[in-house]
């Protein structure tokens, strides 16, 4: 048995595109776009591990999803943790488990997907302003 990719279903593809590739930094590795069935499938990973892709599934014909906790969460581990959540903050996402032991942090994908980010090797040292950071939303 080989493990081959998790899927998420996206409701706007081009702002997906954007968390997981200009955001988390990961880059996409092939699209399909399936006229008849019409859906678009757009894979992507991190550079370097194109072995554990992420499927991002987009329905042309929109449909609520709504937010099922019982997925939990997709993991990536990062160089630098502190790094990538100030990307992201910069972009105008919510750490909403800030990386105050410089280990894991959780974020939301613009459909609500969380997001575990892990660092790479040991934990960094604590520091500001993610050391006082309290918790937001639901992660």
């Amino acid at each position: 048995m080989k493990y081959l990719h998790t899927m998420v279903r996206v409701t706007d593809l081009e702002a997906s595109l954007d968390f997981y590739c200009n955001g988390l930094g990961l880059r996409e590795l092939r699209r399909y776009d399936n006229e008849p069935g019409r859906y678009t499938l757009v894979f992507v990973a991190a550079p370097g591990d194109e072995s554990a892709p992420l499927e991002l599934t987009y329905n042309w014909d929109p449909e609520p999803y709504g937010e099922g906790r019982n997925f939990g969460h997709v993991a990536y581990e990062v160089e630098d943790i502190y790094a990538v959540c100030q990307r992201l903050m910069a972009a105008g996402v919510a750490i909403n488990r800030p990386p105050r032991d410089g280990r894991m942090a959780f974020v939301r994908s613009p459909d609500n997907i969380s997001i575990e980010l892990l660092q790479k090797g040991p934990a960094l040292a604590p520091q500001e302003p993610w050391q006082s950071m309290p918790n937001s939303g639901r992660w």
